[in-house]
């Protein structure tokens, strides 16, 4: 069984192609929504977080999210030392959870840092969805209500689209022009041979 990664920037279309995927049959762990829930219930990452960011990292029990979402998207150091505690547990429980496909051709990790944590090198291919950083703005403001200049902030706190490009073994463009499902689908028929 092969492992894929599906990355891209905020508001690039990724969730919306594993949708895709997962139509298809493709099995999909979505990372950036077990690293919530495994920032929530895990002790050694309460306990690490907690130490790292102070009290106001959980609020009555309950991860704070605005607070998380400040602190990666406003302190590229702290991001660093977050990372370093979320992602490996987020990776262990991504291993666990292929064992139960073992006997499918693919699965996919969506992850929107798969190059900056490492995760790409246990990965037999990485595609990367592109959308130009309009499109992407204008997606983000409707669908999370938040300013452009934050959503801005947030693209440059990522690593650049051409890099992304550079090191992906396939380009998926999600620019509102482009018909994703035939991209898909010729990325499907490649993982399955």
């Amino acid at each position: 069984m092969k492992k894929v990664g599906v990355t891209g920037g905020i508001g690039s279309g990724k969730s919306l192609v594993c949708s895709v995927f997962e139509h298809l049959g493709v099995p999909v762990y979505y990372a950036d929504e077990r690293a919530r829930i495994l920032m929530q219930k895990s002790g050694d990452i309460r306990k690490a977080l907690t130490s790292l960011l102070g009290k106001e990292v959980y609020r009555q029990g309950k991860l704070n999210r605005p607070f998380i979402a400040r602190v990666l998207f406003d302190d590229p150091d702290r991001r660093e030392q977050i990372n370093k505690i979320v992602h490996p547990v987020v990776f262990d429980d991504f291993i666990k959870w292929t064992r139960s496909f073992s006997d499918r051709d693919y699965v996919i990790e969506e992850a929107a840092i798969i190059f900056e944590s490492g995760a790409d090198r246990f990965l037999d291919k990485v595609i990367n969805v592109y959308a130009p950083v309009k499109e992407r703005i204008a997606r983000l403001t409707v669908r999370d209500g938040v300013k452009p200049e934050d959503i801005r902030k947030r693209i440059h706190s990522q690593m650049t689209e051409k890099e992304r490009r550079q090191r992906a073994d396939y380009i998926i463009i999600n620019d509102g022009r482009s018909m994703l499902l035939s991209q898909i689908l010729k990325i499907h028929q490649s993982l399955l041979n």
